[in-house]
């Protein structure tokens, strides 16, 4: 028996923005004559699921159940969003469906392996009181079989402060962890919250830091603990690896695993995903961490929206162990 074969009877309960990630596929021979940009003659086209339906998706190659709440427009791309989690083994079933909104959809566009241009169409408003009820309605009926609640917030209106707040709540009265992955610069809508994972940039913004100093990001972390009201933040870093807060102890850094990095579309998905898994099975927040570095360093050699699966982590997690010197190999043995 794997150590990660205790993710298979864990359920999580996903809040969030859900999207459908669509690529159109092609190559580049000419520039056009009537702007200086580049023709793209497409050549395939696909679509995955987006957001915090990417944040299921991988909940769920990881061998967990995942339980997607959210809203969708009543449109074509509400269906092929529902395809496409439906090939992740996620059900829609559970979100909620908007005459005024419509899907949100983000466009890629990748020429020759590059991203060449995103077009998005979102409505970016608040939820009206019927659609936020819905949403409460069917949080509520399924929060005492979760073991976690995971926040997916792309800030497109899903989730208002009011909503946030209640949510945690109510999973905070039944002992249930709140993993959030932020957006906007307000940090304390997440208050009471087990962890957040900001990028970088995002813990920076929502502490109104200068960009430039070595201590930047440890300034952040320890800034957002007390003004974000939450008990732990973990800062990810791109290329310089991802930083876990707690109101105890002193940082712990982990370094990227990443050996070359093509795409980090999604990375911070799968981040939050591999993170609230491993600490809903009973890893400790640092061995979550690393678990969850190493999924990211997976994800972003692949071009486009991609997760992890189990036995990808299972292997890589292996490896990792193998070489005593690693990092998560000290991680595990503590």
């Amino acid at each position: 028996m794997g150590k990660l074969d205790r993710f298979s009877d864990k359920k999580i309960l996903v809040v969030g923005d859900v999207m459908l990630d669509r690529y159109w596929w092609g190559d580049v021979t000419r520039i056009s004559p009537e702007a200086p940009v580049p023709v793209v003659r497409i050549t395939n086209d696909t679509f995955a699921a987006g957001g915090a339906a990417n944040v299921a998706a991988n909940i769920a190659g990881l061998g967990a159940t995942p339980i997607l709440i959210g809203i969708v427009g009543d449109d074509p791309e509400a269906k092929e969003l529902s395809t496409a989690l439906e090939k992740q083994s996620v059900s829609s079933s559970f979100l909620s469906s908007s005459g005024t909104r419509s899907t949100i959809v983000k466009t890629r566009i990748v020429a020759h392996g590059q991203h060449v241009v995103r077009v998005d169409r979102e409505m970016i408003t608040p939820l009206s009181e019927n659609e936020q009820a819905a949403i409460t309605d069917v949080f509520s009926s399924h929060i005492d079989s979760a073991d976690a609640l995971l926040i997916s917030d792309y800030n497109k209106g899903l989730l208002t402060g009011n909503l946030l707040s209640d949510l945690i709540a109510l999973a905070k009265d039944r002992d249930i962890p709140v993993f959030a992955d932020p957006k906007g610069l307000d940090y304390s809508k997440y208050a009471g919250a087990t962890m957040i994972t900001p990028n970088r940039r995002e813990a920076i913004e929502a502490c109104s830091l200068n960009e430039g100093g070595d201590d930047v990001v440890e300034l952040a972390g320890k800034m957002l603990l007390d003004s974000a009201g939450v008990e732990n933040v973990l800062i990810t870093q791109g290329e310089k690896g991802m930083t876990l807060f707690r109101r105890s102890g002193h940082p712990f850094h982990l370094q990227a695993t990443a050996v070359e990095t093509y795409d980090v579309t999604g990375a911070g998905d799968t981040v939050i995903a591999t993170l609230t898994v491993a600490r809903s099975s009973d890893f400790t927040l640092e061995q979550s961490s690393a678990l969850a570095n190493i999924a990211a360093g997976h994800v972003v050699q692949q071009v486009g929206t991609s997760i992890i699966y189990r036995d990808e982590l299972e292997k890589l997690f292996a490896e990792s162990l193998d070489d005593q010197t690693s990092e998560i190999a000290l991680t595990f043995a503590v």
